[in-house]
């Protein structure tokens, strides 16, 4: 299965929710991409939970409280602003939607640290939506 139809089964209209995947996928570039973001959760002891959504097997929940612990508020208010909505808001789209999208950008189980996967994830919707 594709990312975008990972991404397309999560929202079940991928048309309106196309610039909020823009805005997580911005933002997990800030980050420090995927990796550097997932390795802020395993330092902050939450290496059972990263590490589910990149293995294979079912992906463990993480709560919109968890996000906003190891983010901070500033870094949930920035991206609350982008998507025109509130902090909590935010925090529990990240909680929802990261462990589906790190899922789909590591279906082998493992992250190719070669490629640029937040791009690649862009091209991939873009393409599906408008091309």
């Amino acid at each position: 299965m594709s990312l975008f139809d990972q991404m397309a089964g999560m929202s079940g209209n991928l048309g309106e929710n196309m610039g909020a995947y823009q805005e997580i996928f911005s933002w997990c570039q800030q980050e420090g991409g995927i990796s550097g973001l997932l390795e802020k959760f395993r330092q902050s002891g939450l290496s059972g939970i990263v590490d589910s959504w990149v293995s294979s097997g079912n992906n463990l929940p993480i709560s919109s409280e968890q996000i906003a612990s190891i983010l901070g508020s500033p870094v949930i208010a920035g991206l609350a602003t982008k998507l025109g909505i509130d902090a909590q808001s935010a925090s529990g789209l990240i909680a929802e939607y990261l462990p589906k999208i790190v899922d789909g950008l590591s279906p082998n189980g493992h992250l190719d640290e070669n490629n640029d996967l937040v791009s690649t994830g862009l091209s991939m919707l873009k393409g599906k939506l408008f091309g």
